[in-house]
């Protein structure tokens, strides 16, 4: 399903590798579509925040609605089913048609009394995007030549953290000129063009096997469970990135509070959320070689330690050093994920593959939610400053575990997820 990691190092970066996939029909269409959904995406998950913030003027409700777009993790192993007993294609093509109609509710968010729709339409996007990036890892390995799925999933993730350096200042600057509403439509438009590439997609499914009727949705769904948890090499990277996204949920929490205490409005988050993108797309792009350098294991561990420092560091009231941090962070905390994801699907059978992808997201997302919820709590209540160096400190003890391991795996990159730890967390 991928491509091997020992050898020479495959070009991932490289004008030649680019234009390699961008010649395959599928790789190219795929790509665009990434590049069209992740800059509504992007722009609207950030305005969502802000828009809740000048409605409310609370830090903690604004930074509930990233708590929402992540909480659908929770049951994603039940919701990764669906990719495994369904045609992929149809299904993507479907769930962003549906998204662009749901989207067209928050044009009547004008008040704090409605912003329960805006809530609803962030939870039905957060499921909608469970079931959505355990289609795509399935469907990637059947659309794309086999060949090109190394260079192909480099390439993919940074076309879609490019996106978020553009998409958020986009975004946010439409926000300013006409309201929230025009970014709903924006990102609602994103969803049809998408879903008219992925229709364009020449891929044949065959029919999706069914389980025998005494086999039921809850055995179906631990299926993925029990093949991670016993599995030597991916339950440490999993467990890694789930701690790793529990303290990224902490610190999302405080990026409000971090840019009032700098001075400015909730707006200046756009501009920490693209110096963190530039990060993303950096490691995003050198991940194939560092992978094989150092291993999965030690790849996660170095990657988990800058985002402590750089967590750390921002407690420090100077504009320049919450630039510096957030690119740092857009370079270290994609590490653990990228290393867990392209694990999983190297070492998983494509029978399993919607439901072990949807079970690792749920292992490494949902405790992003819960440290949301938590975080938002106490920023009401703490100092952000001392919460962020707390939060710094103990993230680095989280490191241990994994460089000790002493074979670590050889994983290229080669599956990413389309959501990314800089959705949940800007800056």
């Amino acid at each position: 399903m991928t491509t091997s990691a020992s050898g020479s190092a495959s070009a991932s970066s490289t004008p030649w590798a680019v234009t390699r996939v961008l010649k395959d029909r599928n790789a190219g269409l795929y790509l665009g579509g990434v590049v069209v959904s992740g800059f509504g995406s992007s722009a609207m998950w950030l305005v969502a925040g802000v828009w809740v913030k000048e409605l409310t003027g609370s830090d903690g409700v604004a930074a509930l609605c990233v708590f929402a777009l992540w909480a659908p993790t929770l049951i994603g192993p039940l919701l990764g089913t669906l990719a495994d007993r369904t045609r992929r294609r149809p299904l993507l093509v479907w769930t962003n048609l549906g998204l662009s109609v749901l989207l067209l509710s928050l044009l009547v968010v004008d008040s704090p009394g409605t912003l329960w729709i805006l809530f609803a339409v962030l939870l039905v996007y957060g499921a909608t995007g469970v079931v959505h990036d355990a289609a795509e890892s399935a469907l990637v390995a059947a659309a794309v030549d086999e060949r090109l799925l190394g260079d192909f999933n480099g390439l993919r993730m940074s076309a879609n953290e490019g996106m978020k350096l553009v998409a958020p200042l986009a975004g946010a600057g439409l926000y300013a000129a006409y309201g929230g509403a025009s970014v709903a439509l924006l990102d609602a438009l994103t969803f049809v063009l998408a879903a008219g590439l992925y229709t364009l997609l020449r891929v044949r499914e065959p029919k999706p096997l069914r389980a025998p009727a005494s086999v039921g949705w809850r055995t179906q769904t631990a299926d993925g469970a029990r093949y991670l948890w016993r599995h030597a090499t991916l339950r440490p990277l999993v467990l890694a990135g789930g701690t790793t996204m529990l303290f990224a949920g902490l610190n999302g929490a405080m990026i409000y509070a971090v840019a009032e205490g700098l001075g400015h409005s909730p707006a200046y988050v756009g501009l920490l959320y693209a110096v963190q993108g530039v990060g993303s797309v950096a490691v995003g792009l050198a991940s194939g070689p560092l992978l094989r350098r150092l291993g999965a294991h030690r790849f996660a561990g170095y990657g988990i330690a800058l985002t402590a420092l750089a967590v750390a560091a921002r407690a420090l009231p100077y504009d320049a050093v919450a630039l510096v941090s957030s690119a740092v962070v857009g370079v270290g905390l994609p590490c653990v994920l990228i290393a867990a994801l392209t694990t999983v699907q190297r070492e998983t059978p494509d029978d399993l593959l919607g439901r072990t992808t949807a079970t690792a997201n749920t292992l490494m997302f949902a405790p992003n939610a819960v440290g949301l919820a938590l975080g938002a709590g106490l920023v009401e209540l703490v100092d952000h400053q001392a919460l962020l160096v707390t939060f710094g400190l103990v993230r680095l003890v989280t490191v241990l575990p994994l460089l000790r391991q002493r074979q670590p795996s050889r994983a290229s990159a080669s599956a990413t997820s389309d959501r990314s730890s800089s959705d949940a967390n800007p800056a």
